[in-house]
Parts: structure tokens; sequence; C-alpha cells
């Protein structure tokens, strides 16, 4: 017999109030909270509360890749061997949380851990959430035999949370495209340069499809390289997702642009929006923007950058995406 626990954490700011959650189908649950947390530690946290209180063979089912991956993926074996620093020789976030729960897994040998895609329908995976939630909200413990008889509201909006969607993973082998503008393309509109780049995105995403076969491309459809990736995908047939740092982006551009902009963004296999409130400044829409591209390097493989290597914009993000990802994953073409 092997015992389900779904598990979730959520946090209200990340960081801020977090709560964490793990339930098992038609049993027991508990549920958690930390007065000052993040989200990750709230995920790490609902794992490692369910494994101490289930003993026997035990598969763990998580919407978060960062908790899943670290045992499917065996990430903890890099970490052990190195001394708790990761890939790129930075102490391992989290290590009060991850030492005793990797610890725990490897000492039992029964743990299996599943992914399954939050806000996906899945009635536990739901029950969990709004477990976590209120846990984060009211910051009270709760813990009972079966399954609880009355939860909190789930969110009125029918929005995912920041929790939520910081925790869905992007799907097949993501790989972002990002880069200059228009205005270091050739201009704004169809010119050679931005041809060359268009047509050299197509070849290295047909050639990075012989070796993923499941590639899709990651775009928040800005104008130059971001549109150029897009379309150089679709030519090949290749899906793709977009990342919107806001709703309705596209709304200062002209007719013409914002038309092109709705076209590929409706060619989208997801549509993902991280803030869905919009900025009421420049300097605010500038901020949504380096957000998103904080959690595109986290939640992509690899990203192509179309970069001129003198653009002091694109050389800060060059050296995020390659201390997130590495730099063997980070690919630049210069136009």
């Amino acid at each position: 017999m092997t015992t389900v626990a779904y598990t979730d954490g959520a946090c209200s700011g990340n960081p801020g109030p977090g709560g964490w959650a793990w339930a098992v189908p038609g049993g027991a649950f508990a549920a958690g909270a930390d007065p000052a947390t993040t989200n990750q530690r709230m995920e790490i946290t609902a794992a490692l509360e369910a494994v101490r209180a289930n003993p026997g063979r035990l598969e763990v089912v998580s919407d978060s890749t960062y908790v899943v991956n670290c045992f499917r993926d065996r990430w903890w074996e890099g970490w052990l061997r190195r001394g708790w620093v990761n890939s790129q020789r930075k102490p391992v976030a989290n290590r009060d949380l991850w030492e005793p729960l990797i610890t725990l897994v490897r000492d039992r040998g029964d743990v299996t851990f599943r992914w399954v895609k939050g806000h996906g329908g899945d009635p536990m995976n739901e029950l969990v959430d709004r477990l976590a939630v209120e846990a984060a909200l009211t910051q009270r413990p709760r813990s009972g035999d079966r399954p609880p008889p009355e939860l909190g509201p789930p969110d009125a909006s029918g929005r995912p949370s920041p929790a939520a969607i910081e925790a869905a993973p992007l799907p097949g082998h993501p790989v972002a495209v990002l880069g200059h503008r228009p205005s270091e393309l050739g201009g704004w509109g169809e010119n050679p340069v931005a041809a060359s780049v268009r047509r050299r995105l197509g070849e290295i995403l047909r050639a990075k499809r012989e070796l993923h076969p499941d590639l899709v491309v990651v775009s928040g459809l800005r104008l130059g390289a971001e549109t150029l990736g897009v379309e150089a995908a679709a030519a090949e047939g290749i899906p793709y997702v977009v990342v919107l740092p806001y709703p309705d982006p596209e709304q200062p551009w002209p007719a013409p642009a914002r038309d092109h902009f709705r076209e590929l963004r409706a060619g989208a296999v997801d549509v993902i929006t991280l803030d869905h409130t919009a900025p009421g400044s420049r300097e605010r829409a500038a901020g949504a923007l380096a957000r998103r591209d904080d959690w595109l390097a986290r939640h992509v493989a690899e990203a192509l950058l179309v970069w001129n290597r003198t653009d002091g914009s694109l050389a800060r993000l060059h050296r995020s995406l390659v201390d997130h990802l590495g730099e063997e994953e980070v690919w630049v073409l210069e136009p």
C-alpha cells in the first residue's frame, strides 16, 4: 500500500506571511504557518511535514517543480557532492529545509515525488492550495484525521495567485528569446537586419528541436527580438508561450503593431500574465519588465539573447541569465 499525500505552499507577498499544507485523499491533513517566509520555503516545508507525518511507502504530489525536480532530477546529489553549493558555486538556498527533507527521504528509501499542474482542476491540489492560503492569511495551524468540512473561499477573481504562477512549470523544453528593440535591429519596419535575425533565429531553433523534440519558445512579444523569435518559431512550427509582465502591454503601440501582437498572442499555446494590474508610470512598467525577465531566467531551460555585446541593459540581462542557467545555456546572437 502506498499513501498519497498532496502538498502545497503559499505566501502573501513572497516574502511575507506564508502557509503550508498536506492532505491524504479521504484521510488526514495538516496545515501550518510562518509569519515571514517565501513561497519556495513553504513548498519545501509542506513536503517535509508530509514525509514526517506519513510512515510507510509514500508518494508526495506537488505542483512545485522546485520540490519535485530536486528528487526527480536528483539535484540533491550534486549539492551533497559539492558541499551544499549549486552548479554556479553558490550556497544552496533554503538548505536548512532541504537538508532534513533530503536526509529523511534518503534514510527511508520509500518516498517518491510526482508533479501535478497547479489550478488544473485536481480536487486534492485545490484542497491543499486553499488550506495553505488559509494558513498564510490566518497564521493559524489546522489538522485532522479526515478532510476538513469547511475551507476559505477560493480567489474570487479566478486568476492564479502569484504563488501558483511561480510554481507552475513551463511546458516541454522552454527556451526564451530576448534582446534588442527595433531601434537596434535596423528600424521599426521590416528591414534586412530584422529579416536576417529572424532567419538566424529560425535556424538555431530548428537545430535545437533536433536535440529537444519538445522544444517550446518563450517570449514576452515585445517589439524587436522577442517578436522575431515568435515569428521564427511559428514559421518552423514550434509551439510558443507568451509571458506578459502585465495586461495589454501593447496598448501604447501603433495600430498595426497592436494587431500583429494580438495575432501572435492568439497563436500561443499558453499566455501567462505575471501581474494583473497595469503599471501607472514608466518607472513601474520598467520594474514590471525587470521582474518578468527575472521570472523567465528562473523558469526556462535555455535562453537566446539577440545582443550586440555593447548595450548595457542587455549586458545586465545576460549576467542574470548566466547566473540562473549557466554560461553554456545562454546563446548570444549578434545582429
